[in-house]
């Protein structure tokens, strides 16, 4: 049976730290409420955001049932956001180490693998439309490009102009990975500045093109019955949770440099809902327009921007979608799953090679398939995700909140035989309850990806699927709770404050 071993109190052990992994010292938590909220708006201005509402709207949805999937959506994951977030702020630490306590100091590579892999696929993404963005710029100026002969199979749906282009931005994020993440600073205040002006610059345009807001606004959703209207709208709420269902996780990469848990509460509030909200908006106003100017919705703003006629405004709209992206992607989609990768040989992985292996699978995932049409990008890529992603959340927060009861020993988070030692170095009771949250969602994914048809599958199993992220997340931590019922007051008493073997104070002030 999984026990928890007694703490030794001695100096982190080789194999599970690193200048990456170890806390933060109290005199480097810098960040105060403004500079989370300023994250937060800085990572919700993004050009997946758009696709977000444009796909909502592209799905059926008016415009009030778009934006308020959104808003719902939001506000739902900002709770395991914040609630994850508190053990960063409160003892310094990054999410692949807070997951040590909950699933064992060798199983914590579990998760952290998981979340890593879907952080390659968004890099990937971004990659892919940071690239598209070059290719319409380059197409502007050399219509050749368009012309070049397929070099890929068909069934890799990759013509060869936008690989090429593709190839070239993936390869320039990976010189900045080489470069180093501070490289990024400036691009990330351009993002913050420019952005957003651009957002109100194209809105302002879909407003004058389409004749004002009334006839943008007063388009009806399509959908025939209120049945088709929810089972739209489920998923598309799971998919809106999933959206930020890394971030909800891995939130301790981030809190871990909170001056106080109010600054991390306080600024996560009021960064990520509204922010998200207001530029989706600008998204369903746009794709709403674009079927009253072209006579289609178009739901991709780089496909869009290549449609207008002057040479001068697609080439700056371009270039600021390709540097906007490139910003986004170093920090919300290498800094995590380098973290993550890190914590597999923390001795031998550092930041750029943790980059270099997120750049490798972020190609290999085939982004451009992910993305080529709404229900994709809802149903098998934000859905699919949720379903690995919900059971963890679910499992860290039972266990830091129920089992643990906000107190660590954060000594023993770095020792192979302190507390999280377990059963060596895993807790089987975490992964069979990360089990239970994920096997009910398998046989929807399947179908929806079309691996298994869908007459061979029960028909309540498909609309649990519809749940993916609430069903893992709650099954999970029911599960985890169950069966760490037998040792819970042994946990309890075992996660004590050591003040030995790591020179950092495990609280913050307030």
């Amino acid at each position: 049976m999984d026990s928890p071993q007694p703490s030794t109190a001695r100096p982190p052990e080789a194999g599970l730290t690193s200048a990456d992994l170890a806390p933060v010292a109290m005199a480097d938590r810098t960040w105060n409420t403004w500079n989370y909220a300023a994250l937060w708006i800085s990572m919700s201005l993004c050009i997946p955001t758009y696709m977000l509402a444009s796909s909502l709207i592209e799905g059926g949805m008016n415009w009030w049932q778009a934006i308020l999937t959104i808003f719902l959506g939001n506000s739902i994951v900002l709770v395991p956001m914040v609630l994850n977030g508190r053990a960063g702020a409160k003892y310094g630490i990054p999410f692949p180490v807070l997951a040590r306590a909950s699933f064992g100091v060798r199983g914590a590579n579990i998760p952290a693998m998981l979340r890593a892999i879907i952080a390659c696929g968004w890099f990937g993404i971004q990659t892919w439309i940071g690239g598209q963005a070059l290719y319409q710029l380059v197409k502007l100026w050399l219509p050749a490009i368009g012309t070049l002969p397929a070099v890929f199979p068909a069934s890799w749906a990759l013509p060869t102009g936008p690989a090429v282009l593709f190839l070239l931005f993936w390869l320039l994020n990976m010189y900045v990975v080489h470069l180093g993440v501070d490289s990024i600073r400036k691009l990330l205040v351009f993002k913050a500045f420019f952005l957003p002006i651009a957002a109100l610059g194209l809105l302002y345009w879909a407003i004058s093109a389409g004749h004002g807001l009334g006839p943008i606004l007063a388009q009806p959703a399509k959908f025939t019955t209120s049945a088709a209207f929810w089972a739209f709208f489920f998923p598309s709420l799971t998919g809106m949770v999933g959206f930020w269902a890394t971030l909800s996780l891995n939130i301790p990469d981030f809190t871990r440099y909170a001056q106080s848990q109010r600054a991390q509460v306080v600024g996560q509030a009021l960064g990520l809902p509204l922010p998200m909200t207001l530029f989706a908006f600008v998204g369903v106003v746009v794709t709403s327009a674009t079927f009253i100017i072209y006579g289609k919705t178009i739901w991709d703003p780089v496909e869009l921007a290549g449609r207008f006629d002057s040479k001068v405004l697609v080439t700056v709209a371009m270039l600021a979608v390709a540097l906007s992206t490139l910003a986004t992607n170093i920090a919300a989609n290498i800094v995590s799953p380098a973290n993550d990768f890190a914590n597999l040989a923390p001795e031998k992985i550092d930041f750029r090679i943790g980059g270099y292996i997120t750049g490798v699978l972020g190609l290999l995932i085939c982004p451009w398939k992910l993305i080529a049409d709404p229900s994709g990008y809802i149903f098998t890529w934000l859905v699919g995700y949720s379903a690995l992603l919900g059971p963890i959340g679910g499992i860290m927060i039972a266990d830091y909140y129920f089992i643990r009861r906000q107190q660590l020993s954060l000594p023993d988070l770095y020792q192979y035989g302190g507390s999280y030692a377990y059963n060596r170095g895993y807790n089987t009771r975490s992964l069979l309850a990360l089990g239970v949250g994920i096997l009910p969602n398998i046989p929807g994914f399947l179908s929806t990806i079309g691996l298994l048809p869908r007459e061979l599958v029960w028909g309540w199993l498909l609309d649990v699927y519809n749940y993916a992220w609430f069903v893992g997340f709650f099954l999970s931590a029911g599960a985890y709770l169950w069966g760490m019922s037998p040792v819970n007051s042994r946990l309890a008493s075992a996660a004590t404050h050591h003040r030995g073997g790591i020179p950092v104070s495990p609280t913050t002030p307030g």
